[in-house]
């Protein structure tokens, strides 16, 4: 588009000197020039053009001296000319530099014929003043990151120019405003949110790929309150905050009523722009989100027509290089032309087996909750947009995701030590494996009356299978080996109105609705119990189906409205309620172990309530306070799979949980520093909890913590930074008020601690080393997960390096090879106590065309 821009409008200044010969002589102040702001597309430069044309004179006028002085925004440009007639300048940027045309004119200094003046100051680079071939002068003023600005500054006798470099500031100031649409649905400034909240931007993700490509291992190392990877590809035993975690991909949300737990598994990191993660619930996103929110924003089409990416990685555990093999290919384009954009991204990856530091192979689905070893995965994103005008747009996407373990190997039921093992010779006709099938319809129109509106509707097709359960001693669930898959078909739409209540933002009102309905089962494939046994656990083959959880149709309506009021400019308030309404419809099972449930309809609904407010006690510090509450219902599919004979799902209606949530804290934003520092307090009445044979337990529970992180830009060269999270809990199990039983290890996460050291070593290499430290904890009291769990300490190095036309990328996780075991290894213990990843190592090539 520029070298368009330079061509055309080269073209146009021909057809200006061909026109000065029959244009009408005629003098014109240049106080009354068009504007001088910044052209951005060739039809401003046409207009000021044909303004050229019309009021230029038609003698050609002898520029005599250019002379540089300090100005009020930066510097002045003095043009004098030898008949004192106004110069018409017309003036626009191109790429880093700041363009001055002048027909009718020529360079006739004293010191020559053309002008040329280096290392002006820290933001311009150099000023040249040239004769054109074809008549004219044009002069140049390069910025040294970015084009500088200008206007006519009043003179009775020269031109002059003031070049703005304060201006150049104040963009790069505008430019590096966060903007978040997590906390209230619209966008704001991350520095007025009253909440905790950390965004990730590309570039970041782009360098954690380096060592992961798995959310769960990349969201820990640079998001405070996330419990450690469990190095699986669920998130049971990884809460945020101690409780739930809501997930959305470009607002459609990733759970499941008869909940999978694997909502991170649903997209691959390459087609990924940013992620907000919201820490503590919000009460106008609805059902769910009782910890917080992750909200997944897809990568879209540039500013240029086209524009692509390629990408190939190898990675391997280096304690058993060969058959740990693995790789990645990934290719995006895009572009935006005519009002039309559209990006594609596709990505494949293969992993091998996983071995653990002492050269061992870990079991390729370490306790049943679905691995990431012997991986195939596949993500497809597509997305075509198109600005109907100004003020709207519309954009349909589509994101496909599949992954497919393929493994020989499975869990031996006898481990030799302490740790799991794994043996070969697995038979299973349908391994574990997630797909994810989304389309996605928006219209956004900033000029809906005073409002702006943005809208969607999508429809969601997912399914994910487990590793097969031996329950041949579980009469509940018919004594048998079974494999079972969740299902789910959702449709949704969502609507956000921002409506301005008072001038210039002083009070925002932002309103809408979600809808969806969701149809969910659960079936299970039963195997033969004697060839199960007589292979000693290898061969399953399939002899009959059941459901494990019941089929269900879940219709969830959430009405909400929020507010953003400024009192003064110092103060932002946040706050709002929503309306939530959910029905649960279950037919008549059976289950598993026989009994016959008569189906019926749940019905639940909450009101729930958001204030906030932060206060900016100067331009680098503000100080915040919020409540929040959230809402959970049951997993009521799952709660039904044991019911008695006889009984009727309205007598066995599962209990919704409310959770509501206080927090304080400051947050600073400096020149080199940003730190936050929050303190949270959660409450509900109906924690959910499991006891010794993995029952639902509810009751009172409480949660509470301390989050910080900071990040310090040393100088060009070098960065350091970290987060730290503490976290504890307790449960009221008698219901008397007193809270003596500790909250277990899946729920209340150890100390973590993570730091890291950047360095840019020279222009086109640079360098982190990051370290993630999970602390010990020993909770009390009896039940499932009431065990200790041990500390333990990683380090991982990235480097980076330009080479070529690209960049050449080496990432190594547990770069000292320490043997460990994740904490939801420890927790299940015994043949299921699987050690962690040893040392890796990732090498790829990225370029773009």
């Amino acid at each position: 588009m520029k070298n368009q821009l330079l061509t055309n409008s080269s073209l146009l200044f021909v057809t200006l000197l061909l026109s000065t010969f029959s244009a009408n002589a005629q003098n014109v102040n240049p106080e009354k020039a068009p504007s001088l702001a910044r052209v951005d597309d060739l039809a401003e430069v046409k207009t000021k053009a044909q303004w050229l044309v019309q009021n230029q004179t038609s003698s050609v006028s002898n520029i005599t001296n250019i002379t540089i002085s300090e100005g009020e925004s930066g510097l002045n440009l003095i043009i004098e000319n030898d008949d004192n007639t106004p110069l018409q300048p017309l003036i626009f940027p191109l790429e880093n530099n700041l363009i001055i045309e002048f027909t009718n004119t020529e360079l006739n200094l004293s010191s020559g014929d053309s002008f040329v003046t280096t290392d002006v100051n820290e933001d311009i680079s150099r000023i040249e003043a040239v004769n054109n071939d074809n008549g004219g002068v044009t002069i140049t003023v390069t910025g040294v990151e970015q084009a500088p600005t200008a206007q006519i500054i009043p003179s009775q006798e020269n031109l002059v120019l003031g070049i703005d470099t304060d201006g150049m500031m104040a963009r790069e100031d505008e430019q590096t405003i966060e903007l978040v649409v997590t906390a209230n649905r619209a966008q704001e400034d991350i520095n007025e949110v009253p909440r905790s909240v950390t965004v990730i931007n590309r570039e970041q993700i782009e360098e954690q790929t380096r060592i992961s490509r798995d959310l769960g291992e990349i969201l820990p190392k640079l998001v405070p309150g996330i419990a450690p990877s469990t190095q699986t590809s669920s998130i049971f035993g990884q809460p945020l905050r101690g409780r739930n975690v809501g997930v959305l991909i470009d607002g459609v949300p990733q759970s499941t009523n008869r909940n999978a737990q694997r909502d991170l598994r649903n997209i691959d990191p390459s087609s990924i722009e940013r992620i907000e993660v919201l820490r503590g619930p919000s009460a106008i996103y609805g059902d769910g989100a009782t910890g917080g929110l992750i909200n997944i924003i897809t990568r879209g089409a540039g500013d240029t027509p086209f524009q692509a990416t390629t990408n190939v990685s190898l990675n391997s555990i280096l304690t058993d290089v060969g058959d740990s093999f693995g790789y990645n290919l990934e290719q995006s384009f895009g572009g935006t032309s005519r009002g039309w954009n559209y990006f594609f991204n596709a990505s494949y990856g293969a992993t091998g087996g996983f071995f653990d530091s002492e050269g061992d192979r870990i079991p390729p689905d370490p306790q049943g909750q679905g691995g990431l070893a012997d991986l195939q995965t596949l993500n497809l994103l597509g997305k075509v947009g198109y600005d109907i005008n100004e003020n709207q747009n519309i954009e349909f996407s589509i994101n496909y995701f599949d992954d497919q373990q393929n493994s020989d190997f499975t869990l031996d039921p006898t481990p030799s030590g302490e740790k799991a093992e794994a043996r070969r010779g697995l038979q299973l006709p349908n391994q574990p494996n997630t797909e994810n099938l989304v389309l996605n319809l928006r219209y956004q129109n900033s000029a809906l009356g005073n409002s702006s509106l943005s809208s969607q509707i999508y429809y969601r097709d997912y399914s994910t299978r487990f590793f097969p359960f031996d329950l041949r001693t579980s009469p509940a669930f018919g004594n048998a080996v079974l494999q079972s898959e969740v299902r789910s078909q959702k449709f949704g739409t969502r609507v956000d109105i921002d409506t301005p209540l008072l001038p210039e933002d002083k009070l925002n009102l932002t309103w809408g609705l979600d809808y969806f309905n969701e149809d969910s089962s659960q079936p299970a494939d039963i195997f033969d119990n004697d060839i199960f046994a007589n292979s000693d656990g290898l061969i399953f083959q399939k002899i009959g189906e059941g459901f494990l959880s019941p089929p269900t149709s879940q219709n969830n309506l959430g009405l909400f409205a929020q507010t953003r009021w400024k009192p003064l400019e110092s103060l932002t308030i946040n706050g709002g309620i929503r309306q939530e309404f959910v029905g649960v419809n279950v037919g008549d099972f059976t289950t598993l172990g026989g009994n016959q449930v008569q189906g019926g309809k749940l019905d639940y609904s909450a009101t729930l309530f958001n204030i906030g407010g932060i206060y900016s006690l100067n331009d680098n510090v503000g100080i915040y306070a919020n409540f929040a509450q959230g809402f959970s219902v049951a997993d009521v599919a799952r709660a039904l799979r044991t019911s008695p004979d006889g009984s009727r799902v309205t007598d066995l209606k599962p209990e919704a949980q409310k959770v509501d949530t206080y927090e304080i804290g400051v947050r600073g934003n400096w020149d080199n520093v940003q730190a936050s520092l929050a303190y949270f307090y959660s409450f509900s009445d109906l924690g959910t909890t499991f006891d010794s044979n993995f029952g639902i337990v509810r009751d009172p529970q409480r949660i509470y913590g301390i989050e910080g992180d900071i990040n310090y830009d040393i100088d060009d060269n070098w960065a350091v930074g970290g987060t730290f999270t503490w976290t504890d809990g307790s449960r009221d199990p008698n219901n008397d008020g007193n809270f003596d039983a500790d909250l277990p290890n899946t729920i209340i996460a150890p100390v973590k601690l993570t730091a890291y050291v950047e360095n840019q070593t020279t222009p086109n290499w640079r360098n982190r080393l990051q370290l993630l430290y999970s602390g010990g904890r020993d909770p009390q009291g009896t039940g499932f997960d009431l065990g200790p769990v041990d500390s333990y300490l990683t380090a991982d190095f990235i480097s980076s390096v330009k080479l070529g036309d690209g960049e050449l990328n080496i990432g190594i996780e547990n770069l000292f090879n320490s043997f460990y075991y994740p904490n939801i290894s420890q927790i299940y213990g015994g043949r299921s106590r699987s050690a962690a990843k040893g040392i890796s190592f990732k090498i790829g090539y990225s370029f773009d065309w």
